[in-house]
């Protein structure tokens, strides 16, 4: 069974949600706002995301943007608003599946697991290669998805781990920001700032930052290329 966060300020709908999916045997947390949510993935690891748009705080399509700038656990948009354009859009900004509300917590839970199955499926096909990586003081074992700097354990998030184990397998070259996004976040298009959120965690872990930079150096317009210190 998987570790749901509903997103949903409507607490007669938050309620029925939290009801019927602890039935189902789910492990549920719920929150209000947006802020609630993106403290709670921040902290808390979990399977899925139900995610309304209509929150209080924040529209939910903003939530989703941030909340794809710290992870990729699978989000599904479950709101009244049926409008294709939009419907179009936040599958582009990241979102794994779409509920028009009204909808049967049936329909909810077969989308639920349709999800799952994609993003577990995804995760057990996504074996690393077993050698070492070392560029300069950084090592990198893909395998044991453990990185050291000078010796040192990084504490890396998996999205930092795999956004740096991605480009040190490619130490010197110049990744475009599509192929980052396409490789590394698995979306065929996305917003930049996602890649620079990461890029800014990653920096301030190699003691680096953007202004003086010794491993990760952005070009801008073009794409981001990790290389050893010279």
């Amino acid at each position: 069974m998987a570790r749901v966060l509903v997103v949903e300020d409507d607490q007669f709908v938050r309620s029925a949600l939290i009801r019927h999916l602890t039935e189902a045997a789910h492990t549920v947390r719920s929150v209000g706002t947006a802020l609630e949510a993106l403290r709670e993935v921040a902290q808390v690891g979990f399977d899925v995301v139900i995610l309304d748009l209509g929150l209080p705080d924040l529209d939910g399509s903003e939530a989703l943007k941030m909340l794809r700038g710290i992870t990729d656990v699978p989000v599904i948009i479950a709101t009244a608003r049926d409008d294709e354009t939009e419907i179009v859009r936040l599958l582009n900004d990241g979102a794994d599946d779409y509920l028009t509300k009204p909808f049967s917590v049936e329909h909810l839970s077969a989308r639920m697991s349709a999800v799952l199955r994609r993003s577990r499926a995804a995760t057990a096909g996504a074996e690393p290669p077993s050698r070492v990586i070392r560029v300069g003081g950084l090592s990198i074992d893909p395998l044991r998805r453990q990185a050291e700097l000078d010796g040192v354990a990084l504490d890396l998030t998996r999205r930092e781990f795999d956004l740096l184990a991605f480009l040190a397998g490619r130490p010197g070259v110049v990744v475009p920001r599509r192929e980052l996004l396409a490789e590394v976040w698995q979306q065929s298009y996305g917003d930049d700032q996602t890649i620079d959120v990461h890029l800014s965690w990653l920096r301030r872990k190699l003691g680096e930052t953007a202004a003086k930079p010794r491993y990760l150096h952005t070009l801008r317009g073009v794409g981001v290329k990790l290389e050893p210190p010279r």
